[in-house]
């Protein structure tokens, strides 16, 4: 007989005004959401089990942050931002109480769940979702989508290059959307699966399953289940929606992938990077843009009371551009400012992606640095895709198709399977494609590009690939013009 075990849950606790859902790992106040950081909300749950007492500087540390070395200072700033959103001294309440030597205390009553919960707020037992380790800034429209279609939906994949932010989205959506299911929301991180054959085993175990097929102890249930990073089991998560859209029809899954599933009935979302303001736009429209919100709420997580001053407002625009908006990027971006200040990390982002090679050491292996994330991808192309993807690099400016296939084939790659190879470029979130008026164009991402060319003057490649480029580039200026009477096209330079 299949069992649907529910794990053990926290009780959620009440103070003055305010609730904390502790599984869920969210702080409301008359049923709103307060926007609290990861690490805020991991001194919270510190401060509240130990409530009435004080906390060493020490414990809190070694709790929050138990694979870093950081100073009391990240400490002091995440107390700060709790005792912000608390708004600790407003008609004399004080909710943390510090004393120099003894650490932190939670010095207000708590009472447990007895008390009604405000109208709407999700319970906290019917999930496993874990903490966003990013603040969700710039995503009310796509979050938007995703509540009125993931309920309606068997299947919806939210797709986008490395970095962009999908973990985080679908975890938000998923937050929000705990009221629509009967049992729970369901979180499984597929990049800790190698196994395509284990897919249903580990959905099972995350679940508390036992005994009997997965799809079979689905059946009853109004579930969602968030599948995070499954680009490298395509097939096997084909084979989950088909069997679980026939055996288990209250079940809706919602992906995070750098490539679609392809299937009919797919749902796929695609997810952009933070919009950037031009640099030439006036100071308060910089300050309004997602990606510069983001930019200057990580450089504050890190420096307590950061404000961009008006020199700041330029670089900092530039910055998001140049980084594409990828939220992963700016994070690690940011990391840099307290020691090379804003113009100085827009100046190092002309030396390649080194810069972005430091971010958290408690992150996903693929999170930690913006060349990890590239990697992931890149090491699961076929050998063609590599060379293609690579020799893409000496594009400046979106390209065709045709001038894909004067600069990339080569004898290894015939000029018939550019388009195909292209295809398959695009389909991972490695290459970008819009239509214009004037056709259809393509390009890479800044950040994308920067890597392609690092891999393809490792390669030895780059001059040949390069003269192409050129050649291709001034032919295409030459078609532009008017031709000469007489002028012969066999004359013209070609490629091969």
């Amino acid at each position: 007989m299949n069992s649907f075990v529910k794990p053990c849950t926290e009780p959620t606790v009440c103070f003055g005004p305010f609730v904390f859902h502790r599984q869920q790992r969210l702080v409301t106040r008359d049923a709103s959401p307060l926007a609290l950081g990861g690490r805020a909300l991991d001194i919270l749950q510190v401060l509240v089990a130990h409530a009435g007492a004080f906390v060493s500087k020490q414990t809190l540390i070694a709790r929050v942050w138990p694979d870093s070395v950081v100073e009391d200072i990240n400490l002091r700033v995440h107390i700060a931002a709790l005792r912000r959103a608390f708004g600790e001294g407003r008609d004399g309440q004080r909710y943390i109480l510090n004393h120099p030597r003894q650490g932190y205390c939670f010095a207000v009553p708590l009472a447990l769940e007895s008390v009604a919960q405000p109208p709407g707020t999700p319970p906290s037992a019917r999930h496993n979702l874990p903490a966003r380790l990013s603040p969700v800034i710039g995503r009310d429209k796509v979050l938007g989508r995703l509540l009125v279609e993931v309920p309606r939906q068997p299947l919806t994949t939210v797709v986008g290059p490395g970095g962009i932010g999908k973990t985080t989205v679908v975890l938000r959506a998923a937050e929000l959307l705990l009221e629509h299911f009967a049992d729970g929301a369901w979180f499984i991180d597929m990049a800790a699966i190698n196994d395509a054959a284990q897919v249903p085993m580990r959905i099972a175990q995350a679940l508390g399953l036992t005994g009997g097929a997965l799809a079979q102890g689905l059946q009853p249930c109004r579930m969602l289940l968030v599948l995070d990073g499954c680009e490298h089991l395509i097939g096997a998560c084909r084979e989950l929606a088909a069997t679980l859209r026939a055996a288990a029809p209250g079940v809706s899954l919602l992906l995070s992938s750098r490539e679609a599933l392809d299937l009919a009935d797919e749902n796929v979302v695609q997810l952009p990077g933070l919009a950037a303001a031009s640099s030439r736009e006036p100071g308060h429209q910089i300050l309004a843009c997602p990606a510069v919100q983001l930019l200057i709420d990580r450089v504050g997580a890190r420096q307590q009371d950061f404000k961009p001053s008006e020199r700041d407002l330029i670089p900092l625009a530039r910055i998001c551009r140049r980084l594409d908006g990828l939220p992963l990027a700016l994070e690690l971006a940011a990391a840099q400012v307290d020691v090379l200040g804003v113009a100085g990390v827009l100046e190092q982002l002309d030396h390649g992606l080194s810069l972005l090679s430091h971010g958290r050491r408690t992150a996903e292996a693929r999170h930690r640095s913006l060349e990890a994330a590239l990697d992931w991808s890149f090491e699961r192309l076929s050998d063609d895709e590599r060379t293609v993807f690579q020799r893409l690099a000496v594009f400046e400016v979106p390209f065709t198709l045709k001038a894909v296939m004067a600069v990339a084939s080569c004898v290894d790659v015939k000029t018939a399977r550019l388009p195909w190879l292209l295809s398959r470029l695009v389909a991972q979130s490695l290459v970008m494609v819009e239509q214009r008026a004037e056709g259809t164009r393509y390009h890479l991402l800044r950040t994308t590009r920067a890597y392609a060319l690092e891999k393809l003057r490792g390669s030895g490649q780059w001059q040949l690939v390069h003269r192409r480029y050129a050649l291709q580039q001034a032919l295409q200026v030459r078609r532009s013009r008017p031709e000469a009477p007489g002028q012969r096209l066999e004359q013209r330079v070609g490629f091969f």
